[in-house]
């Protein structure tokens, strides 16, 4: 006879639920803001992961004493969040710049594949500078722009001085936000999941108009 024991609060804990950043941080806490940054802006897999509200999110916990459960230090939130998205950018920037087209045709994911069309555009529309910052601030977008931007040759030391940039707006910029509104609300914690979704729709907001420009575009080519 076989008997099941059943999962013990220790085995639960180790859950993590990857899309939620309320789990991502509570299971990795800060280096785990380092290491989703990395992924989201450097490897193409990573396009799923909640950045923009991981950064809210962290920054609210550093808004409560150190003693309050869950707290995380602001300064090394700061540090993580810089590191992980700027060598995440830098490094999807040399894997399309070494491995070529090739690099994008290898992912089947359809989401992967609108977003660099997306990309392409932004990058054609705003030239080098603007795209590269703005791309900062568009989930998938932001996934998706740093390896074609070294397929389509963008000078190295453009790339590498507007993704700095645009990654320092983007990382402190929502930290200092979520830190912010931390500390002028008391118990803010109480609301960090209606927070969170108000985040998520937020980001997406610029993707949806984004979206409905190009669809606008594309039928006035197609009546032309």
């Amino acid at each position: 006879m076989i008997l099941h024991h059943p999962a013990s609060p220790q085995a639960m804990d180790l859950a993590v639920n990857v899309l939620d950043a309320q789990s991502l941080l509570a299971a990795f806490g800060t280096l785990g803001i380092a290491i989703v940054l990395f992924a989201e802006t450097g490897l193409l897999v990573g396009f799923f992961l909640p950045g923009d509200s991981l950064l809210f999110t962290a920054g609210l916990l550093c808004a409560g004493s150190a003693t309050t459960p869950g707290h995380l230090s602001l300064p090394w939130v700061l540090a993580a969040a810089a590191a992980g998205a700027l060598t995440g950018a830098q490094t999807g920037y040399l894997l399309g710049r070494r491995a070529g087209p090739a690099f994008l045709n290898r992912v089947k994911s359809r989401k992967i594949h609108e977003g660099a069309d997306r990309a392409g555009e932004i990058l054609q529309r705003y030239g080098y500078a603007k795209a590269i910052v703005l791309a900062r601030f568009l989930p998938i977008v932001r996934t998706v722009l740093n390896p074609l931007a070294g397929i389509l040759d963008v000078p190295a030391r453009t790339f590498a001085l507007w993704q700095i940039l645009g990654g320092l707006l983007w990382t402190v910029g929502l930290v200092l936000g979520g830190w912010a509104l931390g500390a002028s609300v008391p118990n803010v914690d109480r609301y960090l999941l209606p927070i969170i979704a108000v985040i998520v729709v937020i980001s997406l907001i610029p993707v949806g108009l984004e979206l409905t420009r190009s669809r606008r575009t594309r039928r006035a080519e197609g009546g032309a």
